[in-house]
């Protein structure tokens, strides 16, 4: 029995498939491929003709700075179409790693068009999701140059709450954090020792309580009125797309 798309779930948060819309991103997607942790799915600066939606598992976009280091642009996470950033090009703009094993669906850039072609209404929606997912980037990104490492970290965990809240099928107030505190530093702009002593102090300050890889939001009223952060997942407007297309006039 096929899985059900992660995608198709993410989807109908905000919008209602039609069977046809979800016939159509299961035939797109219906290749899968395991990736174990650590893998480079997509190098930048490579060739690229597909894109990626996360079925199980974590991954990062990042990019290679000229110091020798790297910047993590975003995490991805189930219900994610990744590789979306280098549509625009042959090259991948993006280094994408699996920071955890993984499964994913490889959807290639012919098999978009045709969905962009037969389902409009499809199309509007995941460009609609892209580009909420931006915004959430270029928040999370301006954190990292206006804010302390305390806000830093705690504008990242709200924001992976928030992103995890959409496939979770329900409000959740923990998550188990697949990062090294490497990781968590090349993605808000600190060493892994600041990360370690932040964390300690956000522990210290009861923002939050840590059990192992468990991270939980103590507070997380409180902490959106630190921090300011603004979730840019929970809703996304769907009243300007067009009818499905077996609906269309």
């Amino acid at each position: 029995m096929m899985r059900r798309s992660a995608l198709s779930s993410r989807l109908e948060r905000y919008l209602q498939l039609t069977e046809d819309e979800r016939d159509a991103l299961d035939w797109a997607e219906r290749r899968e491929v395991r990736v174990p942790a650590g893998m480079v799915l997509m190098e930048q600066g490579g060739g690229v003709d597909t894109l990626f939606v996360v079925q199980q598992g974590w991954l990062h976009s990042s990019t290679n700075l000229k110091s020798g280091g790297r910047q993590i642009l975003r995490f991805h996470y189930p219900g994610d179409l990744i590789g979306t950033s280098s549509i625009a090009w042959a090259q991948a703009a993006n280094t994408l790693t699996a920071v955890s094993d993984c499964i994913v669906s490889e959807l290639s850039k012919v098999n978009l068009g045709r969905i962009f072609k037969a389902q409009p209404r499809l199309a509007g929606l995941l460009y609609a999701m892209a580009a909420a997912e931006n915004v959430a980037m270029a928040d999370r990104l301006a954190s990292i140059g206006r804010t302390d490492a305390i806000e830093r970290l705690a504008t990242l965990l709200l924001d992976i709450l928030a992103r995890l809240r959409v496939t979770a099928g329900g409000v959740i107030e923990s998550f188990d954090l697949p990062l090294t505190q490497k990781d968590i530093g090349d993605a808000v702009g600190l060493t892994k020792v600041h990360v370690n002593r932040t964390l300690g102090e956000m522990e210290r300050r009861g923002m939050i309580e840590r059990s192992g890889r468990r991270i939980r939001i103590v507070n997380e009223a409180e902490l959106i009125a630190f921090t300011g952060f603004v979730d840019r997942y929970a809703t996304v407007a769907t009243d300007w797309l067009p009818q499905p297309t077996a609906l269309a006039a």
